[in-house]
């Protein structure tokens, strides 16, 4: 970024870290620049009105100053100097537990797909501030809301799962068995060991969550929504090759 810049993007507040006794390190998922974590000065004094748009689930309109030359003011990190609130999603998921797991689960998941600070990932940005924004506006359940972003986060991360045709073959649907490993639904010629066979229901609720189709979605029975959340948590724990803690809270 040269030796000193200013640059302002857009993104969600992921979460914050203290720093120092007034200071925050804030990890945000932006529009144009991927993951950045900055450093927001004073704001964990009780009256910053800074600190409290920084908060976790914010979409935010930030200005950093980026100093360059490896000078450590918190790590060499650049610094959040302005933020105005675009949308304060927030206040309508932090009061809800049902939402607050979902976006907890939402944000650590946004987190771990965006590894590499600093490297642009849009679809993935899109991605989450419409999910937050359907999660605050409550259209959904939590719960469904949550698996269409991982299904969705897995898919333009290049880990689409099938729900119809077979992964490995093509064979057109529906099949009954679903793998993991394969990348979802298998014919039966091509059955691996430790496939499972879900309901057709739950298969049929988690492409529709795939590709949106919330008419179906909506009208899903929780048993098999629960079995469809089992098989997304085992699909997202495969290729992020390690759980998502936030994953445990999240009411089904």
């Amino acid at each position: 970024m040269g030796a000193m810049s200013l640059f302002r993007d857009d993104g969600i507040v992921l979460r914050t870290q203290k720093l120092g006794e007034a200071d925050r390190i804030i990890s945000l998922l932006t529009r144009n620049n991927g993951r950045v974590r900055a450093v927001a000065r004073g704001v964990r004094r009780t009256k910053s009105k800074f600190g409290a748009r920084l908060e976790p689930f914010s979409h935010v309109d930030v200005q950093f100053f980026s100093r360059g030359g490896g000078e450590l003011i918190g790590r060499g990190l650049p610094l959040c100097t302005q933020s105005e609130t675009i949308a304060p999603y927030g206040g309508a998921i932090v009061t809800d537990y049902a939402r607050y797991t979902a976006g907890t689960a939402m944000l650590e998941t946004a987190e771990r797909f965006t590894d590499h600070e600093g490297e642009p990932a849009v679809q993935q940005y899109l991605l989450l501030v419409g999910a937050l924004r359907t999660l605050a506006a409550g259209e959904h359940e939590p719960h469904l809301v949550l698996d269409a972003f991982l299904l969705r986060s897995l898919a333009v991360n290049g880990y689409a799962p099938s729900f119809n045709d077979c992964a490995k073959c093509g064979m057109p649907g529906p099949n009954r068995f679903f793998s993991v490993g394969a990348g979802g639904v298998i014919c039966g010629e091509c059955r691996v060991p430790g496939s499972v066979v879900p309901s057709a229901e739950s298969l049929t609720l988690l492409g529709a969550l795939l590709t949106g189709d919330w008419e179906t979605a909506d009208a899903c029975e929780l048993r098999h929504a629960r079995e469809g959340s089992g098989l997304v948590a085992a699909y997202l724990h495969w290729h992020l090759e390690r759980g998502l803690r936030s994953l445990r809270y999240v009411e089904k």
